[in-house]
């Protein structure tokens, strides 16, 4: 198998090309870097998938950038999968993000996304992402595969982005806010093992893609905390406190708020997780980011 990933120095991107190494799998890996027009000049034709993680992410939306995100995330996506197609490349994987459905998630309410559920995306960054995810339906033929990853929170070893702001925080606060919530996640390597088994298979449509398990905020700071030798302490007053006011506060909702993908609706065909457990998997991104 041929793959060509774009982003010459993404992280979802490196992580895959590290995973299928560690799977043994004999694949091809390639980069592409997608700054610029020099990749227009690029043989697509050598590859069975291109794997399209490159795009505009963690960035402060201004006036100023909002034109950046439709030019990157949805016009590059859709020139890119063009050529894909025009030059014989039989599948498409676009990394997509839950923020199409324009959904925070409230402090003691639950917020369910399910295939049903109706995307909505509020800001430039989901707008921009669900568009591209239109132009490319477009393109899904019987000889060109499309396929779109709707994903929650990354995280893995030094992985960029919300985890490792969360994990700084773990840190550094000896106490959190007791508040029962559920999120839902997605470990890289779950993620890449879900790309290869849909390049493999062929599968196409829209997923939604997590962890087979969701996990609370304070229970991710605890297992953070717990690799460092550290303590944190869960006050109910705190928690109080975030459940009568934090929904007020857009970034509080954020790290306290409920919202999930259903279970149901995350089944891929044919696809087993790794037997990993949460707190493995935190273990392994904490210990890699340890040694930075």
């Amino acid at each position: 198998m041929k793959v060509l990933v774009t982003g010459q120095n993404s992280y979802t991107g490196t992580q895959f090309a590290k995973r299928i190494t560690e799977l043994n799998k004999g694949w091809t890996i390639d980069f592409v870097s997608v700054r610029g027009n020099a990749w227009e000049q690029k043989d697509f034709s050598f590859y069975d998938a291109i794997y399209h993680v490159a795009g505009i992410v963690h960035k402060k939306e201004t006036a100023e950038n909002k034109d950046l995100y439709y030019k990157v995330n949805r016009d590059l996506t859709y020139q890119l999968a063009l050529k894909a197609k025009s030059e014989g490349v039989k599948s498409f994987i676009f990394l997509s993000t839950m923020a199409v459905y324009g959904l925070i998630g409230k402090i003691g309410e639950e917020t369910i996304i399910s295939k049903e559920t109706e995307p909505a995306p509020t800001s430039n960054y989901g707008k921009s992402k669900l568009e591209a995810e239109e132009l490319l339906n477009e393109l899904q033929s019987s000889y060109f595969n499309v396929s779109i990853l709707r994903i929650p929170m990354i995280y893995g070893p030094n992985c960029p982005g919300n985890y490792s702001s969360l994990s700084r925080l773990a840190k550094m606060i000896p106490v959190f806010p007791k508040i029962n919530n559920k999120r839902s996640m997605i470990f890289v390597d779950h993620l890449s093992d879900i790309v290869a088994h849909i390049i493999e298979k062929r599968l196409l449509g829209v997923f939604l893609v997590k962890n087979p398990e969701d996990v609370n905020t304070i229970e991710i700071v605890s297992v953070i905390g717990r690799y460092h030798g550290k303590r944190i302490y869960k006050s109910s007053l705190l928690g109080f406190i975030f459940i009568t006011f934090g929904n007020y506060i857009t970034t509080f909702r954020k790290m306290f708020g409920n919202i999930y993908f259903n279970n149901e609706d995350c089944n891929i065909e044919g696809f087993e997780y790794k037997k990993l457990s949460f707190e493995e998997s935190i273990s392994i991104t904490e210990n890699s980011s340890n040694k930075l």
